[in-house]
C-alpha cells in the first residue's frame, strides 16, 4: 500500500501558508482542504487548513457574506489549491458594507 502526501497547514491567512506536505497515516485516505471566507462591515478574512482524513467530507455552502467550503481529493499532493473555487460575492459584500455604512450614519443621528 502505498503512503499518501498532503499539504498541511491550520487556519492559515493565505494558501502560500499551506504548502508544507505531510505524509499521511495508514487509514488516512483523502487530502482535505476547509475554506471559510466572510465579509462584513468593510472588513473581509479567510482562513484556510488542510490535511489528512480517513474521511471525505466534500461540502460547501456560500450565504453570500459568508463562505464555507470543504474540498476533497485523493492523489498525490492534490490538496495545493486555496479552496474548491467556493467565494463569498463580491456584489453581497460590497451590500454588506452599505449596509452596515448606512446604519454606522443613522445611529449617529
Amino acid at each position: 500500500a502505498h503512503t499518501l502526501i498532503c499539504f498541511s497547514c491550520s487556519d492559515a491567512s493565505s494558501n502560500w501558508a499551506c504548502l508544507k506536505p505531510v505524509k499521511c497515516g495508514e487509514n488516512e485516505n483523502h487530502c482535505v482542504t476547509t475554506y471559510v471566507g466572510v465579509g462584513l462591515g468593510g472588513k473581509s478574512g479567510q482562513s484556510i487548513s488542510k490535511g489528512c482524513s480517513p474521511i471525505c467530507p466534500s461540502a460547501g455552502i456560500n450565504l453570500g457574506i459568508a463562505a464555507a467550503s470543504v474540498y476533497c481529493c485523493d492523489s498525490f499532493l492534490c490538496n495545493i489549491s486555496g479552496s474548491s473555487g467556493l467565494r463569498a460575492s463580491s456584489t453581497l459584500l460590497a451590500l454588506g458594507v452599505l449596509v452596515s455604512f448606512f446604519y454606522v450614519l443613522r445611529a449617529r443621528e
